[in-house]
């Protein structure tokens, strides 16, 4: 079944059940069908056909919704991309997926209009969304011929293309097919235990995994998709009151924000039954304020990547704080021998307890089959059946998995394997800081120096205060920072995961007149 079809059934089901909510736009399923008819005739009518890519660069909403089930209308492949990205990054992207069309809104109107300056996109095949910018507008494409129905795609053909944040270089395309995309959207389901009906905050990025899958889910139970354009905690927590939204599927870093929000307590919340967070690890203290703050019944840790979606998933993080679980419904993984050059393989496993790199089965029907025209990360990360995640875990003695952070961000103080999340969670507890993130930097004697970057919560958050907190919690000695930096706000990427790799590098505002004397 196609994604297309997945939509129609979706709609015959309960035709007059709310789909779409976006500000003051709200869409039935009948109603959101016509417009996505006509906006797929709209395309067609510009000249796309089955295999295209059509780039979108835009911040969620009713528009680019609606381009996304257009595009499953027509066999098109929807590529969206980060409308934060540079010029220079959507130039990239537009060439290296072979674009045959992009469509922009205001958020990344500049920026997409100089990347097409130099690559050979014309202006007959830009959609332009609001006011100004060469193109057709996209409200011409819902006067467009409405298409019967959708184009009945090939289960194994690319209905998608995500691309990766490119934090180590250039961003890859991350292809993905109908069979891929449904049986992940049906294995959120399934692990989060989503219901008929739900209502769904679509705040993560229709650019990034979690918000497609989102979407994805949400239509497939009937359920309504609540659109936000850019997070804010006090306006997610006033949409949660107004749509009775029932499911949060969230980063951390938003979590974080709605339930530390000073008038959260003036929201009415009892509708949020369900919470799930992914895209990086939550600390322990964060996870036992959300479970207080909402009192959900079910609080999941969903541990997967854009290329495979499930990895793992924990369902009792009130037994287990911090546990990344089991492997999911369609996934085996292994813990092997960490090897950042790629010369570990999949049968190097390591025993219970053992940190080592996270390696999930090829074989999981939810599964990409290779990036795009990239057969040296191929190369990289698939090996002999098994997806080499680059994440490191460890095994506990039930044999649930516990996350302990990127390879790349292991740091080697004194010879000691140190994992900085594990530092990040003992400095979350402490009542002095807003947000931590712990970083190796170069130091001549130990090799590396841990290093603890600080976002106070209060002036009394200095280096002597928060090494007298860690010298007193379960953190071993040699683990503790040796320095600590206090800054304005620690760097996150658009869908708010922690990008240590700037704080290495220095891009960071410092706060003054804080102690950093230990």
């Amino acid at each position: 079944m196609d994604l297309g079809t997945v939509f129609e059934c979706a709609v015959a089901r309960d035709p007059a059940a709310a789909a779409i909510v976006d500000g003051d736009v709200r869409r039935s399923f009948r109603d959101w069908q016509t417009e996505i008819r006509s906006v797929a005739g709209g395309l067609e009518a510009m000249g796309l056909g089955r295999g295209d890519h059509l780039v979108c660069v835009m911040a969620n909403g009713c528009e680019m919704a609606t381009l996304f089930w257009a595009c499953h209308m027509l066999g098109l492949i929807f590529t969206p991309f980060n409308w934060r990205a540079t010029a220079a990054e959507i130039a990239y992207v537009l060439e290296d997926a072979e674009a045959a069309a992009v469509a922009f809104d205001a958020h990344g109107r500049d920026a997409v209009q100089a990347a097409v300056a130099g690559t050979g996109i014309d202006g007959s095949a830009l959609i332009t969304v609001g006011e100004g910018g060469a193109g057709t507008p996209f409200a011409a494409l819902l006067d467009g011929v409405p298409v019967a129905g959708p184009a009945r795609a090939d289960d194994n053909e690319t209905c998608l293309m995500l691309y990766t944040s490119g934090t180590t270089g250039r961003p890859k395309g991350v292809p993905r097919s109908h069979r891929a995309e449904r049986t992940a959207a049906a294995s959120c389901i399934a692990h989060q235990r989503y219901r008929f009906g739900e209502a769904a905050l679509g705040v993560m990025p229709l650019f990034h995994t979690m918000g497609i899958r989102i979407l994805l889910a949400a239509a497939m139970l009937g359920g309504k998709f609540v659109s936000m354009d850019a997070f804010d905690a006090g306006a997610a927590l006033a949409l949660i009151e107004r749509e009775r939204i029932s499911a949060l599927f969230l980063v951390p870093t938003m979590f974080h924000d709605i339930v530390g929000h000073a008038d959260f307590e003036s929201f009415d919340t009892a509708s949020v039954r369900n919470l799930g967070y992914a895209g990086m690890s939550m600390t322990s203290q964060l996870e036992r304020r959300c479970a207080a703050a909402f009192a959900p019944e079910m609080f999941c840790n969903y541990y997967g990547s854009s290329e495979i979606f499930t990895f793992s998933v924990c369902d009792h993080l009130d037994v287990k704080p911090g546990c990344a679980g089991r492997a999911g419904l369609n996934q085996r993984l292994r813990i092997v021998t960490a090897d950042a050059d790629g010369n570990a393989g999949p049968d190097d496993v390591l025993a219970p307890g053992e940190v080592g790199e996270i390696v999930a089965s090829m074989d999981s029907p939810e599964a990409f089959t290779g990036y795009w025209k990239r057969a040296d990360a191929d190369a990289k990360a698939i090996r002999a059946g098994w997806y080499f995640t680059g994440d490191l875990g460890r095994l506990d003695d039930d044999g649930e998995l516990y996350l302990m952070g990127r390879i790349d961000d292991m740091i080697i103080s004194g010879g000691e394997n140190i994992h900085p999340e594990e530092v990040e969670d003992t400095l979350d507890a402490c009542p002095l800081v807003r947000r931590a993130a712990v970083v190796g930097l170069p130091d001549e004697r130990w090799g590396h120096r841990v290093t603890a970057f600080i976002e106070p919560a209060s002036p009394a958050a200095g280096a002597a205060a928060l090494d007298e907190f860690c010298r007193a919690s379960a953190l071993a000695r040699f683990k503790r920072p040796r320095a600590y930096v206090f800054v304005k706000a620690l760097p996150r990427s658009a869908s708010g995961k922690l990008l240590r790799r700037l704080l290495r590098e220095g891009a960071y505002q410092t706060v003054p007149d804080y102690d950093t004397s230990i």
